[in-house]
């Protein structure tokens, strides 16, 4: 298994953990745009079977996508955690202009593929859908996690002038079109620091 650094939260004794460039320095420079670490964690038993578990950095669901080889998915930075060692992880830039300027997540994204399990955290719980071809679903940005290869991923304005000032949404949706699988998530990590701050102790400085 392959981890983010740091995204391990228990394992049995005879467990090897070994911190690597995957990927070499370009494959660690890579992970770094992305948004990840540098190193992945490597975790393989040693002289029998082996556990190991892990942990989201924030309080949210994880899960499993499985890949067989003719599956891709990209992914929102920050969204993977764990993955077999047969899957790739590679950066993927928004092919769209105006996705990657009013997107609210950068020019950058996650592309997995292979063959075997890739495990991907979020904040609060998971909704996913699978988009009929054409069937279009329009979301907050932040609440995307990810979609499968053949959905179409675009920005549009939320609306008037008037709606995007005072409608509480931003100025730009996030565009999903079918076919495809996507996944979002209920809780945004922005709107949850914001919602937080006022219980925050204050410094007297």
């Amino acid at each position: 298994m392959c981890a983010e650094a740091g995204a391990m939260n228990h394992m049995s004794g005879n467990m090897k953990m070994e911190a690597q460039a995957r990927g070499g320095v370009m494959g660690g420079l890579k992970r770094k745009m992305m948004g990840e670490s540098f190193f992945m964690s490597i975790f393989e038993p040693m002289g029998g079977p082996g556990i190991v578990a892990f942990g989201g950095s924030v309080p949210g669901t994880i899960k499993a996508i499985p890949l067989d080889g003719n599956r891709l998915f990209y992914l929102q930075k920050t969204a993977f955690l764990a993955a077999q060692d047969s899957v790739q992880l590679e950066i993927a830039f928004q092919q769209k202009l105006g996705a990657a300027m009013f997107g609210g997540e950068g020019f950058i994204l996650q592309k997995v593929y292979g063959v075997g399990t890739c495990f991907v955290h979020a904040c609060g719980d998971f909704v996913e859908m699978d988009l009929a071809p054409g069937q279009v679903m329009k979301v907050e940005t932040g609440s995307v996690v990810g979609w499968e290869g053949s959905v179409q991923f675009s920005i549009e304005r939320s609306g008037s002038i008037k709606t995007s000032l005072f409608a509480g949404e931003g100025f730009f949706l996030t565009t999903l079109t079918g076919p495809g699988h996507i996944i979002l998530q209920s809780m945004d990590l922005e709107r949850l620091a914001k919602a937080l701050i006022p219980y925050l102790p204050k410094s007297s400085n």
